[in-house]
């Protein structure tokens, strides 16, 4: 019996690995726009995908994996959204008349494309029953009924929420100033950014705390400075890598270029710093998806 166990957990686990493998970027696009945030959307993308290995032994019977994982992380975020009382209520108002029909319509390909256009930042402006609706529907293509059942609503809610949600969507870019003008670097990270491009990485080991922790989202965490420092023998392998001060969401991070500096980095790091010393660097080289979204802004 426990061996049959074992086997159902271990066939649960290879199923759920394959499905993550295709759905995180997917579920990142939904949990970036309903935190408002690309670097907060990631986060709860690896506490879904924590929680969701961890429960999968303990289910009697696997439901369907794709809803299932989306709904996590709705509710996940969901919880961190209730912690800084963010959370707007709303009324069911009468549903408006929304169409979800197979074929194109003009009016709603645009409502689509605005919404896919949108900063991921201004979404936390729309009241979370119309964020998620939009998000699903507009973003991910999702059907009504499909939504419907995510969010436990009924179809004609789910219509309701669409249309105000799209009206108000359409309110906020209108109401929209003008990018965030670009601000100087740290001294630390305008130090760190040179040692990089001047590829002196003896001289990075040495700004490495002992204690300092590396998170590359799909890896292990690694702890120390001696593990750690196996961090930069990646980049050294490539001589087109370079690195420019930004900012992003009102935090300072580090665009990274692959191929040389260019219109748009592949992805970015963030480091976090301790009497001169990194303490914990957070690199999305493996999560490229992250930076597809951001609203990085150079230094």
């Amino acid at each position: 019996m426990n061996t049959e166990r074992s086997s159902l957990n271990s066939d649960r686990r290879a199923e759920l690995v394959r499905l993550v493998g295709e759905l995180r970027s997917e579920l990142h696009r939904y949990c970036a726009r309903l935190m408002g945030s690309v670097i907060d959307g990631e986060d709860v993308v690896q506490d879904t995908l924590v929680r969701a290995f961890a429960a999968l032994q303990d289910l009697e019977k696997v439901p369907p994996l794709r809803p299932w994982l989306f709904r996590i992380a709705h509710n996940r975020a969901l919880d961190l959204l209730r912690g800084r009382a963010v959370r707007m209520a709303e009324p069911l108002d009468t549903a408006s008349d929304v169409v979800d029909s197979t074929h194109s319509d003009p009016v709603e390909m645009l409502m689509r494309q605005e919404a896919v256009r949108t900063a991921v930042s201004r979404f936390v402006e729309l009241p979370i029953p119309q964020r998620s609706v939009v998000i699903l529907k507009d973003v991910l293509d999702e059907s009504l009924v499909e939504i419907a059942a995510l969010l436990d609503l009924t179809v004609d809610a789910v219509k309701g929420h669409l249309a105000r949600g799209r009206a108000r969507l359409r309110e906020i870019n209108e109401q929209a100033g003008p990018p965030t003008n670009a601000r100087p670097p740290s001294a630390a990270v305008a130090r760190y950014v040179a040692l990089f491009n001047q590829r002196n990485w003896e001289a990075l080991r040495a700004l490495l705390a002992e204690d300092v922790k590396l998170n590359q989202s799909t890896h292990p965490i690694r702890v120390g400075a001696a593990d750690v420092s196996m961090f930069f023998t990646i980049y050294a392998r490539s001589e087109t890598v370079h690195l420019a001060p930004a900012w992003l969401e009102g935090r300072e991070v580090i665009a990274v270029f692959e191929n040389g500096p260019g219109a748009k980095p592949s992805h970015f790091m963030s480091l976090e710093w301790r009497d001169g010393r990194i303490t914990f660097i957070r690199d999305y080289r493996y999560v490229s998806y992250v930076a597809e979204s951001a609203e990085l802004v150079l230094a």
